[in-house]
């Protein structure tokens, strides 16, 4: 994601383009750091290379170094040294791992001096004609450079940074003086309260956030009436993009941190062994893509993307976790999620030096295919020798080609027989010959001219080509070890890439191609898929008719609960499967992968045993190499599971069970009425 850093708006889509953080690839915190500290702005310390910087002495010239040269003079040449550095970064690529070192470290190197240098200057500066929206526009970059380095490295120390500048910026009211009477001004504030938005939605601050959309609410008023309306009218759509977000992302989808919380989770240290395992592989990178018309998003962060990205990170405060969500009985206030908020989180230290670090991750908003091949090949040549990558793809697909409610298996005969003209049309294996006839290969593309077995990550229009992604565009790759999630409506011709590999064999989980009509009257926005891997829980009791509203607090937390327990016993049964397919097993051992594999084996039993859902096989998802038997939807193990939990919702008579399964002998599992 890009962060333009200027404040100049290089295109007219405001709200895609005005707070996407900065490309930071790769900053030691022994770089350089800056840090407001105990909330007092003139106490900041400074790590250059390692070397703590002490505040220079009161006893020395306060500008020591600089001759006769004027204080103002020697500041805004600062200013200009660190905007053309900042400029720079701006447009640097936001993959590779190492190769802009020199750029980071420069930059925060500038900004080191800069800001210490109008901190121990302030007198003279402000009777030289300083404003109080300068010294906020320097703490803003700071904030940037800080999330954009949280964003490529997902570090949580960069973004507890990035929160305690923003913060610091709003408590002190820099952008105020003269606000209503400088339009620039007041697009600097707006801007402001945007970038300050993102950094809370990402790090779950969401008491700061409805705080910020009433102050950007009201800003944005007093701007209409004060200057011109033509000015400020794209804000309109920033802010309903952010009504619209924290609408489909309620309380009741963060009962729990979507992250991963040794708290609440398996530890890493207490994952079942694998037997027979030729080596182990650890989530490394992520390269995660999500595009679909008129979906749920906030700026360059959709719903589904948000979800996955926290997804594929350790809860940086797990042991300050604080199970009550709510004070109330209900979980559908906006108030605290994901554990205490206000600053004392962000003042915690927050890192566990016993975990691994999170997977570096690349998101990408809309990209042209050109540009998501070449992010994927420059990720897959620097992949570690016992990494893996994850690919998340949540894109729509040829709807004309995808029958939209399959009532029994053998409807899917024309969809699987048009996928395979479409594989033939459009063939994946390169040492193969294209088998179809002339008729067959027109049949395999709609009216458009798009094949059928591809992906749209832009949108459609003239030139949309340039926009479809194939499965044969993602097995070159597999030469190195890739674990791919496909959501979409079109998701079954991935499958042709089981067997075609190049080198490494994929693991590779498949949304169902359309999804059961969901009961709930408050129904989550984002896919159902999707949800499942991130948020299966509360998916599951909107699946089966709850609002959200109306799941007491106490019935929330042992369904998160009992899943927890139930899929770690599937963990334990899966490890231990004689037939367990290396392809999975040697992923056993990574906390991410194997709790997202977990929750597909949850989802695809919930789904082939809901009533609505059971014996359509577009409404099932699907993962390539299979599952032992033990894991079968079908089995014992996941009957039980399902049955379990439906139990404790008092849902058993949605689903289609087995006569042999039988609900657990537990009174505490049950709620006595739907």
């Amino acid at each position: 994601m890009v962060y333009h850093g200027n404040e100049v708006i290089r295109s007219a889509n405001l709200a895609s383009t005005i707070f996407t953080p900065i490309p930071i690839y790769f900053l030691s915190l022994n770089y350089t750091r800056l840090q407001f500290r105990n909330g007092v702005e003139d106490s900041v310390s400074f790590r250059i290379a390692g070397n703590q910087v002490k505040k220079m002495s009161h006893n020395h010239p306060p500008h020591s170094g600089y001759g006769n040269i004027p204080v103002s003079e020697v500041y805004w040449n600062l200013v200009s040294k660190a905007d053309k550095k900042f400029s720079k970064i701006r447009d640097l690529p936001y993959y590779q791992r190492t190769r802009y070192d020199t750029y980071f470290y420069k930059v925060f190197k500038v900004y080191t001096q800069l800001w210490k240098f109008q901190q121990e200057n302030r007198q003279k500066l402000v009777e030289a004609g300083i404003k109080r929206w300068e010294i906020g526009e320097i703490a803003s970059r700071i904030g940037q450079l800080y999330f954009g380095q949280y964003m490529r490295t997902g570090e949580a120390n960069y973004l507890a940074e990035s929160y305690i500048f923003y913060e610091a910026i709003l408590t002190r009211e820099y952008f105020k003086d003269g606000l209503y009477q400088d339009v620039s001004l007041a697009s600097k504030q707006l801007r402001f309260f945007a970038r300050f938005l993102t950094v809370c939605l990402v790090s779950n601050r969401r008491e700061m956030v409805y705080q910020l959309v009433n102050q950007l609410k009201m800003l944005l008023d007093e701007c209409r009436r004060t200057f011109q309306e033509t000015d400020f009218k794209e804000w309109k759509i920033v802010i309903q993009e952010i009504m619209k977000f924290l609408k489909a992302d309620t309380a009741f989808m963060n009962l729990r941190p979507l992250r991963y919380s040794v708290v609440l989770d398996l530890h890493p240290d207490c994952l079942p062994h694998v037997t027979d395992v030729k080596r182990k592989l650890r989530l490394k990178d992520a390269l995660v893509c999500s595009y679909h018309p008129n979906e749920v998003k906030f700026a360059e962060l959709t719903l589904d993307t948000f979800r996955m990205l926290q997804n594929l990170e350790w809860e940086p405060s797990g042991s300050f976790y604080q199970a009550n969500l709510a004070t109330s009985t209900g979980l559908g206030s906006g108030a605290g999620q994901n554990g205490a908020s206000g600053p004392s989180r962000v003042n915690q230290d927050i890192t566990d030096p016993t975990l691994p670090p999170n997977p570096r991750k690349a998101i990408l908003f809309r990209p042209s295919v050109t540009h998501f091949m070449a992010v994927l090949g420059t990720v897959c040549e620097e992949l570690p020798s016992d990494g893996i990558l994850l690919i998340y793809l949540s894109a729509s697909g040829n709807s004309s080609h995808v029958i939209s409610s399959p009532t029994r298996a053998g409807s899917s005969i024309g969809y699987t027989e048009s996928l395979v003209r479409g594989i033939q049309y459009h063939s994946i294996n390169s040492d193969s010959t294209p088998t179809s006839t002339g008729s067959d290969s027109a049949e395999s593309a709609d009216h458009s001219g798009y094949a059928a077995d591809c992906l749209h990550i832009g949108p459609h229009g003239p030139g949309g080509g340039m926009n479809c992604i194939y499965p044969s565009d993602i097995l070159p790759f597999t030469r190195r070890p890739l674990f791919l999630i496909v959501d979409s409506d079109n998701s079954k011709p991935f499958k042709a890439m089981s067997g075609a590999e190049k080198g490494e064999r994929a693991a590779i989980l498949l949304s169902p191609v359309t999804s059961p009509t969901v009961e709930s009257s408050q129904r989550s926005s984002g896919s159902l898929f999707t949800s499942f891997l991130t948020t299966p829980i509360q998916t599951f009791a909107l699946l089966v008719g709850f609002s959200g509203y109306d799941v007491e607090k106490d019935l929330a937390n042992r369904g998160e609960q009992l899943l927890q327990s139930s899929i770690n016993k599937l963990g334990s049964l899966l490890a231990a499967a004689d037939s367990l397919d290396p392809v999975w097993a040697q992923i056993l051992t990574d906390p991410f992968l194997r709790r997202l594999l977990l929750r597909f084996i949850f989802c695809r039993a919930v789904l082939s045993l809901f009533a609505p859902s059971m014996d359509k096989i577009g409404c099932l998802p699907e993962c390539m190499p299979c599952l032992p038997e033990v894991m079968s939807p079908m089995g014992s193990a996941c009957q039980e599971v399902v049955l379990k939990v439906a139990n404790l919702f008092g849902v058993t008579n949605k689903f289609i069970l087995s006569k042999g399964t039988l609900p657990a002998d537990d009174s505490t599992e049950k709620t006595g009425s739907t």
